[in-house]
């Protein structure tokens, strides 16, 4: 069984030989612990890759992101980073003020300028599970380009630019989805971040009016095109699981220790397959060997039902993470 073929018997809820592997690094990790990260993959091989590809570079780009200082994206979105390694934060959002709304251009440069023509190539030559990881992401695309504080008061009120501006970002993902729908990836995976610690950022009902249509939208385009979809989100999404299975969502990757796991075992193993992942707020960083170890055992135990395993391996090396940690997370699944 070659890891394509475990990680589409895995979104089956299939018997599979082993639980396939996914590993997710903070910029910190390849930037200065290479030779860390390589021996542990060395040792644990994954099982999902990314196909080689390009985007565009756009107009407004300027500086270096995860480094210290600040940076611009592609969206005019002003980062600020305080630690090498980091993503850092946006702290000038280009709609601060609604009346910029009318003449924003977005960035279609990225898109139109992208080069796929190695994907099918990198596909075809590999036994992996080729999976297309995109920017797609429009509730925190949102937030940077109108700022957290004033885009949660704008769907408080209902106010009107809202709209427009989560209609213009839907339209330009659509587009980005389009040119990986049409390729021989495997499966092609969006984001957003909707939960606290506790529960949503926002109502489930307004999180079903104003946002799970785009959701919808974008699983019917794959599987449309025979893609399976991959979903994150952080937080307690507990709420929405029901949701992301109805619209048609393949695996979600969601924080599983702000949640109750034996509760999302019992309701939902079987209609969704569990992309990971192991408590990354303190049990990988702070937590011994045995702590990582008995995280694993309980998320197994939660989730996997007889033979249908419904769970994908993963785990994020953060900063801070010790090399041994993140070994036992692998060396633990190996034993299911």
């Amino acid at each position: 069984m070659n890891s394509r073929e475990r990680v589409i018997r895995t979104l089956r809820q299939e018997e599979v030989d082993r639980i396939p592997r996914d590993l997710w690094c903070l910029p910190y990790v390849p930037k200065y612990r290479k030779e860390e990260l390589e021996e542990v993959l060395k040792k644990f091989p994954l099982d999902i890759a990314g196909p080689s590809y390009r985007y565009g570079v756009g107009k407004r780009e300027r500086g270096n992101p995860n480094e210290v200082g600040h940076y611009v994206d592609s969206w005019g979105c002003v980062w600020y980073v305080a630690e090498p390694g980091v993503v850092g934060e946006v702290k000038e959002p280009p709609l601060d003020d609604w009346t910029n709304l009318d003449n924003y251009e977005l960035p279609w440069e990225i898109i139109e300028e992208a080069d796929l023509s190695q994907v099918n190539e990198c596909c075809a030559k590999s036994d992996k599970f080729m999976l297309a990881g995109t920017g797609i992401r429009p509730f925190e695309r949102m937030q940077f380009l109108r700022g957290t504080e004033k885009l949660f008061i704008d769907l408080a009120y209902g106010t009107k630019e809202v709209y427009k501006l989560r209609d213009m970002i839907h339209d330009f993902y659509i587009k980005e989805l389009l040119m990986w729908a049409n390729t021989d990836v495997d499966a092609v995976s969006f984001m957003d971040d909707w939960g606290t610690q506790k529960t949503l950022l926002i109502s489930p009902e307004q999180w079903r009016d104003i946002f799970k249509p785009l959701y919808k939208e974008y699983c019917d385009i794959l599987h449309e095109k025979g893609k399976y979809v991959f979903f994150h989100s952080d937080g307690n999404i507990e709420l929405i699981y029901p949701d992301l299975i109805e619209i048609g969502v393949d695996a979600v990757n969601s924080q599983l220790f702000c949640m109750d796991i034996e509760k999302l075992g019992k309701l939902y193993s079987g209609k969704i397959t569990f992309w990971g992942e192991i408590d990354r707020q303190h049990i990988l960083p702070f937590g011994t060997e045995e702590d990582v170890r008995n995280a694993v055992k309980r998320v197994a135990n939660s989730l996997i039902k007889g033979k249908r395993t419904g769970v994908i391996a993963q785990c994020e090396w953060g900063k801070n993470d010790s090399r041994e940690n993140i070994e036992a997370v692998f060396d633990e699944w190996n034993k299911f």
